[in-house]
């Protein structure tokens, strides 16, 4: 287990086990809200999300197998998922996402600060893929420092580099005159 402070609160992060999957399952279809937009009837819409979760596990399975699923708790209740690939030469963040109710309120940029942490104590850069429609979480990775590093019209990768320790204040600006 990891134990992430907040401002707030400790969250607690965990390996995921089968009994998360409903969690993991409503975290998902609480994150894409786009889904919801099928023209078609309830069970079409039902079958395409599980579908699209489906596709991103099986995807990050092939395209990441060393990806593992992790439960962030707050007070010992399931908060948020993250899905995250240890790579040999980056770390990747697949999904994360905390419960609706509980966005916006530094829980998930705590669990982002603990990945750079653990990037940064392996000189390994962390990345991300964001679509272009999630401008708060866009918004967040820039300023935890990320960068943009391919760009398209549906999404960015970004990708913080561990050159200094994040868990150091922000360095002065130098003033150029």
């Amino acid at each position: 287990m990891l134990n992430l402070m907040s401002s707030s609160a400790a969250i607690r992060l965990r390996a995921a086990t089968p009994h998360d999957q409903s969690f993991i399952a409503r975290v998902f279809r609480s994150a894409r809200p786009d889904l919801q937009y099928i023209d078609g009837d309830t069970d079409l819409v039902e079958s395409v999300i599980e579908l699209q979760q489906r596709v991103l596990q099986q995807g990050a399975g092939e395209a990441h197998p060393n990806a593992m699923h992790f439960i962030a708790e707050l007070h010992d209740s399931p908060a948020g998922v993250a899905l995250v690939d240890f790579g040999h030469n980056e770390i990747h963040i697949i999904f994360l996402a905390m419960l609706p109710q509980l966005r916006g309120k530094g829980y998930g940029r705590t669990v982002l600060q603990s990945l750079q942490q653990a990037a940064w104590k392996v000189s390994t850069p962390l990345s991300v893929v964001v679509w272009q429609s999630n401008q708060s979480a866009l918004q967040l990775y820039l300023a935890l420092g990320f960068v943009v590093a391919e760009h398209s019209v549906m999404a960015n990768k970004l990708v913080w580099y561990p050159e200094r320790d994040p868990a150091l204040p922000p360095a002065p600006a130098v003033a150029i005159s």
